[in-house]
């Protein structure tokens, strides 16, 4: 048996007697049911289909002479080693035409890029592993050098699977060509696993993936997720990532993204795209965004968040909870309430845990401390941030400027982010990539 590696949660394990490489096929003789070689093995067609983990072998192409034609899976009788054997000496000889959905091995996957979801990585085939136990489907991905290697060898030399460093298919979201000619995202049924990665794992995947790939990978994410991915990413790399995207689908990200993650994205834009980009955001996004870039990045102006729940004193908790239920969702996923006077004045700041205990129907006045917690101004120096909100033992410390009106609020991991060199943060290690 071989073994799957990482994929441990696996539900299938194949026999290696079962297991084919495409890399050693290619080339193989094509026999008629009497013995006669029709043609040479060029390429294995596979069909992606959600309700399969493994991928059908839907067809093979032959080159037969000067031409390279089609061969359907149910006119094969089976593979070995050495050749494909077919199950009749009649032939329709047909000219391939690539179906919705199909991906042709050698040409599609082998040496593309690959996700391992399970892995949280991006590969490179450097073979493929069919199975012909139970029908003939795609399994698996080597990604070891040596069989890259062993691919240089005469094909006798290659007609044996590797197993070492083996993934099982399942775990493998991969790159190929749809029917219209335009390039796409194959998933397979376990697509649902990319919603599942963190945050900072698809920023790393997106980092290794190529141009093409990477945009293909954000375009099947639900938006919220990919800007998540986005506010992980090494500045460099967003910064050519929005680039490479439409100026539409730029903005869409930034939009989802915090309101200091997307300035800080901005400033190492040009002016003009940055201009361009800023006009299409959503107004509200836009007017955060830009409050943000307003201040230097070194200063607590620009690295709060500007999305803050704000509520005055004759509110109640139900008012208050009615609003995060319905209202914007980045209000809704900030760490506190700040409470303002009738003139908008900084008043509290209370956290969530002072709501959950008291009554629906209880004023927020009852909650406000004696005692108000520090605040800072736009202009102060993240030294002085760091030393306030230690002395305020929260997570969170708010901005106001010279009149005490909020302006936005700088979360403890902010700080942890505007100390911390980029090139001290980890990354996952490219491999194949």
């Amino acid at each position: 048996m071989f073994r799957h590696f990482p994929s441990i949660r696996s539900a299938h394990t194949f026999p290696l007697d079962s297991l084919l490489s495409v890399a050693g096929l290619l080339g193989a003789r094509v026999i008629h049911k009497d013995g006669q070689e029709v043609g040479r093995l060029v390429d294995l067609v596979c069909r992606w289909d959600q309700q399969q983990r493994y991928p059908l072998l839907s067809g093979i192409l032959v080159k037969v002479g000067r031409r390279v034609v089609w061969i359907p899976a149910n006119e094969i009788a089976h593979i070995t080693f050495d050749a494909v054997n077919l199950k009749t000496a009649r032939l329709d000889l047909r000219d391939f035409q690539p179906r919705s959905g199909e991906a042709c091995l050698a040409t599609d996957v082998l040496d593309h890029q690959l996700v391992d979801v399970e892995g949280a990585r991006v590969v490179r085939a450097a073979d493929l592993y069919i199975t012909v136990s139970g029908g003939i489907r795609l399994v698996a991905v080597d990604v070891s050098y040596l069989s890259l290697l062993r691919r240089l060898l005469p094909r006798r030399w290659r007609k044996r699977p590797y197993a070492r460093s083996v993934i099982d298919w399942s775990t493998i979201q991969s790159f190929g060509q749809a029917s219209d000619g335009k390039s796409s995202l194959r998933l397979s049924a376990t697509s649902r696993e990319l919603q599942r990665l963190k945050p900072a794992e698809l920023a790393d995947l997106l980092e290794d993936l190529g141009r093409a790939q990477r945009q293909e990978l954000l375009q099947v994410l639900p938006i919220e997720q990919a800007a998540d991915a986005l506010e992980e990413m090494q500045a460099e790399e967003l910064e050519s990532l929005l680039r490479e995207s439409t100026p539409e689908a730029a903005a869409s990200y930034l939009a989802k993204m915090e309101p200091d993650e997307a300035a800080d994205a901005l400033r190492d834009i040009d002016g003009e795209f940055r201009d361009q980009l800023i006009a299409r955001l959503p107004k509200k996004a836009s007017e955060r965004v830009t409050a943000v870039l307003a201040h230097r990045e070194t200063t607590a102006g620009g690295i709060m968040n500007s999305g803050m729940v704000i509520a005055t004193k004759d509110e109640t908790i139900k008012d208050i909870a009615d609003r995060l239920r319905h209202g914007d969702k980045d209000e809704s996923s900030t760490s506190g309430v700040v409470v303002v006077d009738g003139k908008g004045r900084f008043v509290d700041d209370l956290n969530f845990g002072d709501l959950f205990v008291a009554s629906p129907n209880q004023k927020i006045e009852s909650l406000v401390h004696k005692q108000p917690p520090e605040v800072v101004n736009p202009e102060d120096s993240l030294d002085t941030v760091a030393d306030c909100l230690i002395t305020n033992r929260q997570y969170s410390i708010l901005v106001v400027d010279n009149n005490r009106h909020p302006l936005g609020r700088i979360l403890a991991d902010d700080i942890i982010d505007a100390f911390m060199p980029e090139d001290g943060r980890f990354h996952f290690p490219r491999i194949f990539s």
